[in-house]
């Protein structure tokens, strides 16, 4: 979980805070001044910690493909939150895109990492 936190911090950093930010920048009476960065931080916590932990219990591989296309599943599900925001938000159709992509990416790679990572228990040590 300390991982994926971690890799899940710095992509949104460099995604959102550097590669989106001119996007943001267009539409600056949408968004607060400044981020609530304990509220930032916790919501990053609560994503990491339901990633892996989905992985573990459902899918519970030590291999990077498969945590790479769990990832991918997740991003697609979270595209869908994103594509139902923009319909009530008035966010440009390019910051909508950047987010579906960033996701599918973020979730992509911090499944490689999760399916790298993970060791799952011998049948024995649970016995």
């Amino acid at each position: 979980m300390l991982v994926v936190f971690v890799f899940i911090f710095f992509f949104e950093f460099l995604w959102h805070g550097m590669l989106m930010k001119p996007m943001y920048m267009e539409t600056a009476s949408l968004w607060r001044n400044e981020p609530m960065f304990p509220v930032l931080i916790l919501g990053q916590a609560v994503i990491a910690f339901a990633f892996t932990g989905l992985y573990v219990s459902k899918v519970g591989t030590n291999c990077p493909v498969t945590g790479a296309g769990y990832g991918i599943v997740i991003g697609i599900l979270c595209a869908g939150g994103d594509i139902i925001r923009f319909s009530v938000q008035p966010v440009t159709t390019k910051i909508l895109w950047m987010w579906i992509i960033g996701g599918l990416i973020e979730f992509a790679i911090a499944g490689a990492l999760v399916g790298a990572i993970y060791k799952p228990l011998s049948n024995n040590a649970t016995a």
